[in-house]
């Protein structure tokens, strides 16, 4: 009438097969790990590191642009010298960036 014939599957799909469906769900999440997980990881330790290595006299861009010297460190805050008489306090993981030495010379 109006319902087709529902028809039975015949024994259990071949192995290869299912492994064979699954080769591109597989496949996107290998190419994911390496073209955005991996290079992030990498970032991360690579900032870590730097962090770790900060010394006082180093010059520094932290979070929002700010530009300049280091004078204090604690364990979690960095004080930094960013004009002649004036210095602010940020923590530690704001640092982004390492500039070479001599790049301020606005700060003396």
């Amino acid at each position: 009438m109006l319902i087709n014939e529902a028809w039975a599957q015949s024994g259990s799909p071949a192995l290869g097969a299912d492994i064979w469906s699954m080769l591109p769900i597989i496949l996107m999440f290998v190419v994911l790990y390496f073209l955005m997980i991996r290079p992030q990881m990498k970032r991360t330790k690579e900032h870590k590191t730097m962090i770790e290595a900060l010394q006082k006299g180093d010059e520094v861009v932290a979070a929002g642009g700010l530009v300049g010297r280091i004078s204090k460190i604690s364990e979690s805050y960095i004080t930094l010298q960013i004009a002649a008489n004036v210095e602010v306090q940020v923590q530690r993981p704001a640092v982004q960036l390492l500039l070479p030495k001599g790049s301020i010379k606005s700060i003396e």
